[in-house]
């Protein structure tokens, strides 16, 4: 079976994703060595990795200041409103003499 494709889109995700993973791993194993002596290496990567796992949960990467700025319409693409055209003097005076 191939390997499925991936798009850039997506996979600059899954390396954020990694990244995040991999530093907040990094950071929890410097931090708790005593745990690392009582548990064994094994035990304590498994535990280290599922710990970052769910810490960096809901993180997303931060967008560039131009993707998350408006988009602005080109001033061709405005949209133009019809104008409400006058009554012609002719049609009021028919009115008027109908009337009376």
């Amino acid at each position: 079976m191939p390997a499925k494709q991936l798009t850039e889109k997506e996979d600059t995700k899954e390396s954020f994703k990694e990244a995040m993973i991999n530093d907040i791993a990094l950071l929890l194993s410097d931090a708790l060595p005593a745990l690392k002596e009582s548990l064994g290496e094994k035990k304590f990567v498994k535990r280290i990795r599922k710990a970052a796992k769910l810490l960096s949960e809901g993180i997303k990467p931060v967008a560039s200041a131009k993707e998350d700025a408006p988009k602005k319409l080109p001033p061709s693409s405005k949209t133009i409103t019809k104008k409400a055209t006058p009554a012609t003097p002719a049609k009021k005076a028919k009115k008027s003499i109908a009337k009376k």
